[in-house]
């Protein structure tokens, strides 16, 4: 009698467990791609683009011009003193020994005279061309090695052409101060120097007192 060989019949797999396969996979790989995402540095919010300002931040308030620069606050701090018999005098009172002492007193009181010519009751001819004289003396101030003396000799001889024309009381004042200047040596090197500076700017300060005053006839 012959064998028969009898095979059992295989089974076919489960059709669900290849859809959850397939559906594993696309999770895993959906998983990593938005991990990558959520990793990825945040761009900058400042823009990036040459010439292109940032937006102002709102939380300081509206800005509606450039802040001053340290440059522009020194420029304003070093912007010279308006001349008034009153600045002559504080200035005289400094101290001499500064470097610009002389050469600042000497524009101070030169600025002071040169807009006291102008006033109505002291412009003449004479005061006219002594101011000239002055404006030309201190043209070149500014000038390193320059002297002071000229400037110097030349304010004198505008205060004493103003004393002339309208303030005779003022001549034993101003005659003084014509000694002074002719004794100056155009330097503030010395302690000398600078006393001798020292006292003629206090008289002229005094005598550009009175002359802010209008004269008494």
């Amino acid at each position: 009698m012959a064998d028969i060989n009898i095979q059992r019949k295989k089974s076919s797999p489960n059709p669900w467990l290849l859809v959850l396969l397939v559906l594993a996979v696309i999770a895993g790989a959906a998983y990593f791609l938005l991990r990558a995402d959520t990793d990825a540095p945040a761009p900058d919010p400042t823009p990036t683009e040459a010439g292109v300002p940032a937006p102002p931040d709102s939380t300081t308030g509206a800005e509606t011009g450039p802040r001053p620069t340290a440059d522009a606050l020194g420029d304003m701090a070093a912007e010279p003193m308006p001349a008034t018999p009153e600045v002559l005098t504080t200035f005289a009172e400094s101290d001499a020994s500064q470097p610009q002492y002389g050469r600042e007193g000497l524009r101070l009181l030169t600025s002071y005279l040169v807009d006291l010519a102008d006033r109505d009751d002291l412009r003449d001819a004479t005061v006219a061309g002594r101011r000239d004289e002055l404006t030309s003396a201190t043209a070149r101030l500014d000038e390193a090695g320059s002297s002071l003396r000229p400037g110097y000799v030349a304010a004198t001889a505008l205060i004493q052409a103003m004393q002339q024309k309208a303030y005779p009381g003022l001549e034993a004042e101003v005659n003084q101060l014509t000694i002074q200047a002719a004794a100056l040596s155009g330097r503030a090197t010395t302690p000398q120097d600078q006393q001798q500076l020292r006292e003629y700017l206090t008289r002229a300060a005094g005598i550009a007192k009175t002359l802010n005053q209008s004269p008494t006839r």
